[in-house]
């Protein structure tokens, strides 16, 4: 299945439109199930961890997610679209700026 569609443009296009961390959390509160944004928001603090070269083992501790999950995490980060190193990059950007 091929995400790089109109549709899939046009959600990034409506989140890019987001201002404040209330729109944020109004709007993926009501496109996301708890369980769904929970599991992203969990996603995202594991690649976090691997990019501040935290080891498996202290992130399960952490996290208690599976070694299996973190490995998957792990592939994407290390050799998916460099979109989490972006993203942590921009915010490391933006938190020195302050």
């Amino acid at each position: 299945m091929d995400i790089k569609n109109p549709t899939t443009s046009a959600l990034f296009e409506a989140v890019s439109k987001l201002q404040t961390e209330n729109e944020f959390y109004s709007f993926f509160e009501d496109l996301c199930t708890v369980d769904e944004l929970l599991e992203m928001t969990n996603r995202f603090r594991i690649a976090k961890m691997l990019y501040h070269g935290k080891k498996y083992n202290e992130i399960q501790k952490l996290t208690g997610c599976s070694m299996g999950t973190i490995s998957r995490i792990n592939r994407t980060f290390k050799y998916g679209n460099d979109g989490y190193k972006l993203v942590f990059e921009r915010l490391n950007q933006s938190t020195s700026k302050k």
